[in-house]
């Protein structure tokens, strides 16, 4: 991608490429993220690309999110969110998904800061945006995260209709983050007590873990099952289940994660009265706490401890370790005031910059209406001036277009009467009455009354279809079986014939009428006929890559022969039948603005010819 970046030139793909250049960065190196996304800011704001900078701003809170920065985090998303809510072309989807992103992130730092009733506020704007678009992929997240808010204020009713609705989506979707999703549910209802369905989601979650690989998010399992077990009493499995969490946790050095499930099987060896073991996991919870300066670990770990020596009849270690727990329990109070402090100090500036912005808009607004009443007249005329020079365009346009179709129509009527004539030629009506008139001096008046009701039937087809535009296949179909029976009356049988139809073909496809036919004359007259053994004509109707393709194929004696056998006879009347279906091919292109072509070629096995293929490549058409 970076290579990609060193070739363009266009400013405007640059500064979108470091924007996507920065978000690939985000789980990797967040130094380079933060490099790109700022050369992206920069750039963007040169060219003056409202979009491009939004996204980078996007980046950039992103990156102080990675390191913990949120004050600067937030900011960014602030000057995000007003910024796609400003552009000019907000109702853009590439803005609105920028709008509902900014407000998801802010939405994410006020939850990192335990200050559920804004993150729940910006959530609901967030999803609310992504809803609308119909981003079900997004929708899904920010699903998950309201659920999470929910639970953390203990609204497990309120979390779990979200965690459903979360599940719904990723199993449409078959999202690799199912798994989380339905360890959540499990979560809820084993709040709730139900720990039949607790089970349930737990087992699918586990099912989904085995096929998407997610250490972190596996560890929490275990965690959770083993909490699910201690309250089913199944004690062995709890245990079992937590040390596998221990496990899983190691294998990528979470420590908090080791921390957490050392407490839960510290507290279950205390329940139980097995007070080595008890003192033994509340050791190293404690160790891996301290290390991480987790105070909530640390109190809990101080207070098992305190109690566990309690139980063994150590008063002055209980007290010892009761001490312990009181200081980590201040300086946990402590760190929580100073934190409040700061996060209320943090919501403070926040909201007194959106009021601002919002004044910004609102100013905006009233600056805009005020530019709009003072050029409505100028509008008003110009748009009168406008309505003038369209007036005049039109109808300028009108005499052309009139002009044009008026010339396609008479072209059009030219190349029909042409099509009849080649289709019913007076040698090709001769030869019919010269066969009919032999049938009865041989006294065969039923082959001659059968001939004559088959020309009959072929020239009232011919003269009912040829004025029209485009027919059905069904009814080229027809009148090439009525022409092919008449033609082997004629020639005593002397070749047999197929017309295949693909079943793709739908019953309404339709192609201009008469266009076969002059291929199939010169099948028989110039292909089969002149062939001493049996003849076989094969006319197909196939739909390839969203064309008609009509084939016509013979195994007469080729193409050139046949030329050179008719140089001096019929090349006037081939060669009409070339130009015109050119023209017709011609009138087809015009008409729908696609291509259209046909091919002669002979058919030949080891330089042998056998026979002679028409391909005819049209768009596809329908009657009305």
């Amino acid at each position: 991608m970076i290579s990609v970046l060193q070739r363009t030139q266009n400013d405007i793909d640059k500064a979108k490429l470091l924007n996507t250049i920065a978000d690939t960065y985000k789980s990797s190196n967040p130094k380079l993220m933060l490099h790109y996304a700022n050369e992206a800011l920069t750039l963007s704001r040169k060219i003056n690309f409202a979009t491009a900078e939004g996204n980078a701003l996007l980046n950039l809170g992103n990156t102080n999110i990675i390191s913990g920065d949120y004050a600067k985090a937030l900011t960014f998303f602030a000057e995000a969110q007003h910024l796609f809510e400003t552009i000019s072309e907000k109702e853009k989807l590439e803005n609105k998904q920028g709008l509902a992103k900014a407000l998801g992130s802010i939405g994410i730092v006020f939850s990192e800061q335990s200050n559920y009733g804004k993150a729940l506020q910006y959530y609901l704007k967030s999803v609310k945006i992504y809803e609308e678009i119909k981003d079900e992929e997004k929708c899904a997240k920010l699903y998950n995260n309201i659920g999470v808010v929910y639970q953390s204020q203990s609204s497990y009713f309120k979390a779990l209709n979200y965690f459903v609705k979360a599940q719904k989506i990723q199993e449409k979707r078959k999202d690799t983050n199912l798994g989380i999703t339905y360890t959540n549910v499990g979560n809820s209802y084993l709040h709730q007590n139900d720990l039949a369905q607790a089970h349930y989601y737990y087992t699918k979650a586990k099912k989904e873990f085995d096929q998407n690989q997610n250490p972190r998010a596996l560890g929490e399992w275990f965690n959770n099952i083993g909490l699910y077990y201690k309250a089913n009493h199944e004690i062995s499995k709890a245990i079992e289940s937590w040390n596998d969490a221990i496990k899983t946790f190691t294998s990528i050095d979470d420590k908090f994660g080791i921390a957490d499930s050392y407490l839960y099987l510290s507290q279950l060896y205390l329940d139980q009265n097995n007070l080595e073991e008890a003192k033994e996991n509340a050791e190293k919870a404690k160790q891996f706490a301290r290390e991480l300066k987790v105070w909530e670990q640390i109190v809990l770990s101080e207070k098992l401890l305190s109690d566990v020596f309690s139980k063994q009849n150590n008063p002055s270690q209980a007290l010892h370790h009761f001490k312990l727990y009181s200081q980590a329990k201040d300086s946990l109070t402590n760190e929580k005031n100073i934190r409040k402090s700061v996060e209320e100090e943090l919501t403070f500036d926040f909201e007194k910059r959106e009021a601002i912005q919002q004044k910004e808009i609102e100013k905006k607004e009233l600056l805009l209406q005020e530019q709009s009443k003072q050029s409505k007249m100028q509008l008003f005329f110009a748009a009168l001036f406008g309505l003038l020079l369209f007036g005049i365009g039109f109808l300028i346009h009108n005499r052309i277009q009139l002009k044009k179709n008026l010339t396609l129509q008479k072209e059009l009527a030219e190349y029909e009467q042409k099509a009849l004539h080649l289709q019913m030629n007076p040698h090709f009506v001769f030869n019919c009455l010269g066969s009919i008139s032999s049938f009865i001096v041989q006294n065969g008046t039923d082959s001659a009354i059968k001939y004559l009701s088959k020309f009959s039937k072929l020239m009232r087809l011919t003269l009912e279809y040829s004025k029209e535009s485009l027919i059905p296949i069904d009814k080229e179909i027809e009148s090439l079986q009525n022409y092919l029976e008449l033609e082997q009356l004629r020639f005593n049988n002397k070749f047999s014939f197929s017309i295949h139809k693909s079943d793709a073909i739908e019953d309404d496809m339709a192609l201009p009428p008469l266009l076969l036919q002059p291929f199939v004359e010169n099948a028989i007259i110039h292909g089969v006929i002149p062939k001493k053994e049996m003849g076989t004509i094969a006319i197909r109707f196939n739909i390839e890559k969203e064309n008609l393709v009509c084939t016509v194929e013979d195994n007469g004696i080729g193409f050139e022969q046949s030329k050179l056998a008719k140089e001096n006879t019929v090349l006037a009347h081939k060669s009409m039948a070339l130009d015109i279906t050119k023209k017709r091919l011609e009138m087809i292109e015009a008409t729908t603005k696609q291509r259209t072509d046909f091919s002669i070629e002979e058919i030949k096995n080891d330089s042998e010819v056998q026979g002679t293929k028409v391909v005819l490549n049209l768009p596809i058409q329908y009657s009305k």
